[in-house]
């Protein structure tokens, strides 16, 4: 199964559109008589990825366009400023009887249109007796954590939209005392694009124990140009990091034991604590999420509200302004996380338990949105269609790849 016609991006706060998305190196002769190659060039950057997949086998001179680092970046910055969400979409990992499993649906239709249908989405690693967790999604690339049976989580860097997946080498422990133990339920992991450096990273948060009681927190981080873990100083705080983590201004943000949010900066890999309204801490429940690109909380309060708090002025404690409040329906007991999404209409998107809803602050009503061929879900992450490569080939994590590097495909 492909899924073609809408999806979104987190994107980077600091990303610019180019002022000439079109300037590129000379390309040999392209197959569309009287035709200039900018134009083409042109027509190419507005088409949905599966286009372009498609494209990349009419002639050498296409794959290498098609391929190059430019055209790749260029095409994700228009894909991700599309205000109609047609690149863009959602998938949500769902809990059967039987296992877990990806699904995927049109975010475009999630907003619009009255019943959307969502698909059964293949993932790499999937076998009956795994785990898989969503650890987050960048530029197109979703990073999944899969419990091996008896075993640690194995990783994945993964483009449903191209069908192409790395799994990232096993990470270790340093275990070096026999009663040193770990609790597999604990670890935590954020995904990250390190933009001065051109690189995706994952964090691994391992909390170790010894007799019981947590004694450190290892901290190991993986570089895709590197291909390789290594181990920086433990965080000190000695807190249990809960996720998924979200990637705002260069940090990856965890919500902590005593409702705290911590930060790693990608820059210095130092931690810090993020300041926070005094309220934050007597919410029953606090999640982070993001609203635009910038850092917001859900605090929900008794099962009853969620007030919705949103850092306008990033580190300054004072922007912490709150957005809204939404009224949980009657007789409910779920709670409102993310992802959250405001259309272009003012509408917003949240998830409220198990079902999307959509809330409306000029009349203060909630909607159910209505999606077909999916249970209950546990976790959802909006993404954009890109052709960004889970792969580095020396050059830029977008380099082209041959056809032995294609080591997944979702069924059709």
């Amino acid at each position: 199964m492909e899924f073609e016609e809408d999806e979104d991006l987190p994107q980077h706060p600091k990303r610019s559109k180019p002022a000439n998305p079109v300037h590129f190196p000379s390309i040999s002769v392209l197959p569309i008589p009287n035709l200039p190659a900018e134009l083409i060039i042109e027509i190419l950057l507005k088409l949905p990825v599966k286009s372009l997949v498609k494209f990349r086998s009419v002639s050498k001179s296409w794959i290498e366009l098609i391929s190059s680092p430019h055209f790749v970046k260029t095409h994700l910055l228009l894909s991700g400023s599309n205000k109609n969400y047609t690149h863009h979409g959602v998938t949500f990992m769902v809990a059967s009887t039987a296992n877990l499993g990806f699904k995927v649906c049109s975010l475009r239709a999630l907003l619009y249109h009255p019943v959307t249908e969502a698909f059964d989405l293949d993932y790499p690693g999937k076998n009956p007796d795994d785990h898989p967790r969503l650890v987050g999604s960048i530029n197109g690339l979703i990073c999944l954590a899969i419990r091996i049976l008896h075993g640690f989580d194995d990783l994945y860097l993964w483009n449903p939209s191209i069908r192409k997946y790395k799994k990232l080498p096993s990470y270790t422990l340093n275990l070096n005392r026999r009663d040193c133990e770990v609790r597999l339920d604990d670890f935590n992991f954020g995904f990250a694009y390190d933009e001065f450096q051109d690189d995706y990273k994952v964090v691994g948060i391992f909390p170790i124990y010894r007799r019981g009681r947590l004694c450190r927190v290892e901290v190991n981080i993986y570089s895709l140009k590197s291909n390789s873990w290594r181990r920086i100083d433990d965080f000190q705080g000695r807190e249990l990091l809960y996720g998924p983590a979200k990637f705002v201004n260069d940090k990856l943000h965890w919500t902590a034991w005593g409702r705290d949010v911590i930060s790693f900066d990608l820059a210095d890999e130092k931690w810090s604590e993020v300041e926070q309204p005094s309220c934050f801490k007597g919410c029953e429940f606090l999640k982070l999420g993001m609203f635009g690109s910038d850092l917001s909380a859900f605090c929900n309060y008794a099962r009853t509200h969620v007030d919705v708090w949103v850092m306008t002025d990033y580190g300054v404690k004072e922007s912490w302004t709150k957005m809204f409040t939404v009224k949980s329906p009657d007789d409910s007991t779920g709670i409102f996380y993310p992802p959250i999404l405001m259309s272009n209409e003012g509408e917003i998107l949240l998830q409220f338990g198990s079902r999307f809803t959509k809330y409306n602050p000029k009349d203060d009503l909630i909607r159910y949105l209505d999606v077909t061929g999916v249970g209950p879900y546990i976790e959802a992450e909006i993404y954009v269609k890109s052709l960004v490569c889970p792969f580095f080939t020396g050059e830029t994590t977008n380099a082209p790849t041959t056809e032995a590097e294609i080591t997944h495909q979702t069924r059709d």
